[in-house]
């Protein structure tokens, strides 16, 4: 068998996770064969995915009569079907999460985005779903809003895995981190145990060059100046990169701290940067940029179907590349300024995440 790149990275500390479920995925054995052979350990969901799933496919059509002959409602048996593919997806990575000792085998269900904004809903919706599902190797994707930080906490300190999902800024990075060892240190106030407990940080990576790079075009248009114009034009396709390294250092100072090592001792896990939207949406980016650029121990980059077989057809894993060019990531960085540079405060589209629209 040709030598596969996506093996690699798994070398240099790095979990691969897929980013897609469905039930076909599942009954096919097409998610096993990707474990067995593509080395993904992980799986990650969100409500537009169970949407094309369900919407896009007659995978569910025999289980949502089912449901219906029951007398469920829309939205129950949108949650039916959902908790059902989780549990066959937690299912089938246990014995590689058994075999890890916890640290991958995860598959991650996203609270309603609806939500976003509200602590306690979030918090009881959060709770609802890890009792419904009831594995240990089950995530919950909980947004890093405002409002989401307390939830994190809270779930933390409550022994739930949680996956921190859509940051953007190194500001709310730090404040997710905070969020995650403040519910640490409460479990073991408590008494509580913290050896099972896994977290990662997903920082959404396209999108930031994908704003970024449309005011920089906005900016290039407005320039006559030649060399002001080469100068904007180095600075496209930079800005998700630079980010995603600075946050990779702030995650090794925050768990290489004495405040960590004194939850290491009790048996905590490190929070793990996961870099989620890491398919290029520019066509003239490399189509596996976001995996060669950001390889390194400790942590996840969950994949759609597509920049899996790229990556696999031609990926090319320099070692840990995160660590390099530092300097210049910074530099880059301070010459986005406040003005350019994504500050995080992107709101997730919920168009067609109705539930109801989703079931029909």
């Amino acid at each position: 068998m040709a030598k596969n790149p996506l093996w690699e990275l798994h070398q240099y500390g790095q979990s691969l996770w897929l980013d897609n479920i469905r039930r076909g995925l599942i009954a096919s054995g097409e998610l096993a064969r990707m474990i067995e052979e593509d080395g993904i350990v992980g799986v990650t969901s969100n409500p537009t995915i169970f949407e094309k799933a369900i919407g896009g496919s007659t995978d569910y059509d025999a289980a949502m009569r089912a449901l219906v002959d029951q007398g469920l409602n829309a939205d129950q048996i949108l949650e039916a079907l959902i908790f059902e593919d989780i549990r066959l997806a937690t299912d089938l990575l246990r014995p590689l999460y058994e075999r890890s000792e916890g640290r991958d085998g995860f598959v991650s269900i996203e609270v309603s985005p609806h939500l976003a904004h509200d602590t306690q809903a979030t918090t009881e919706q959060a709770r609802r779903y890890w009792r419904a599902v009831d594995r240990p190797n089950l995530m919950v994707k909980v947004p890093a809003t405002p409002e989401g930080l307390p939830a994190i906490q809270r779930l933390t300190a409550e022994g739930i895995n949680v996956n921190i999902t859509l940051l953007f800024s190194i500001e709310r990075y730090a404040e997710v981190m905070e969020a995650y060892l403040s519910g640490l240190e409460q479990r073991i106030a408590e008494g509580q145990p913290v050896t099972h407990i896994a977290s990662v940080a997903s920082f959404f990576v396209s999108r930031v060059d994908t704003a970024v790079d449309r005011r920089l075009e906005a900016l290039l248009r407005g320039v006559e100046d030649p060399l002001q114009k080469e100068q904007l034009q180095e600075l496209l396709g930079r800005a998700a990169i630079a980010n995603a390294k600075e946050a990779y250092q702030r995650f090794k100072r925050v768990f290489t701290s004495a405040r960590f090592a004194a939850l290491r001792e009790k048996g905590a896990r490190v929070q793990r940067p996961l870099w989620a939207s890491t398919s290029t949406k520019n066509p003239n980016y490399r189509d596996t940029l976001y995996l060669e650029e950001l390889i390194g121990p400790d942590t996840v980059n969950t994949l759609p179907h597509q920049t899996i077989l790229a990556f696999k057809d031609h990926g090319v894993v320099r070692g840990v590349t995160l660590e390099d060019d530092l300097d210049t990531a910074r530099e880059s960085l301070d010459v986005y300024g406040p003005k350019i540079l994504v500050c995080g405060k992107q709101k997730r589209s919920t168009s067609g995440s109705s539930p109801s629209a989703w079931v029909g």
